[in-house]
């Protein structure tokens, strides 16, 4: 079976659990933040928002400078909940559609990510994904959660019915 196979149940499962709670994001809240050192809501939101951009990064290429300039790869709020979803189904449609062709001899291939010429890693596109892109995602979906219930949002289901949907 070709590695991609297993990959994208694990992708489509994740990617519409992040949007679930995306789908939560509090517009009016999108300036709120938990702790002064804390990103705000709608930062976080952003970035979480963001990671299939990572996705499409590593499959279009051997590696990627932060340094380039490309804005996307920035941390930035979004406008509203729905420019928000909005970007996030886009690029999760194109990082599919870009992980769904890779061979096993592409998501083998290593991939490096540098910072103005300074190499921060090296690693397998796999592995890249797993944990540059999807843990990572797992993580700041994590976060999102409590800022969610800090605000009084119901959460929707992530591995398993929450509180909210008992």
């Amino acid at each position: 079976m070709p590695i991609v196979d297993s990959l994208l149940p694990e992708y489509d499962h994740e990617f519409a659990t992040t949007r679930k709670l995306l789908e939560r994001v509090p517009e009016a809240e999108l300036g709120w933040k938990p702790h002064e050192k804390s990103m705000t809501l709608g930062q976080l939101a952003g970035h979480l928002a963001n990671l299939p951009f990572w996705c499409a990064k590593t499959m279009q290429a051997a590696s990627y400078d932060v340094q380039a300039g490309d804005r996307q790869a920035t941390l930035e709020a979004p406008a509203s909940r729905d420019a928000l979803l909005k970007s996030f189904d886009e690029q999760t449609r194109v990082a599919r559609d870009l992980l769904a062709r890779a061979s096993d001899a592409e998501l083998t291939a290593p991939w490096t990510l540098q910072n103005g010429g300074q190499e921060i890693f090296t690693m397998p596109r796999l592995a890249v994904f797993r944990s540059f892109v999807m843990n990572h995602m797992i993580h700041h979906r994590g976060q999102l959660t409590v800022y969610l219930r800090l605000k009084d949002v119901p959460l929707p289901a992530v591995y398993g019915p929450t509180a909210d949907e008992q």
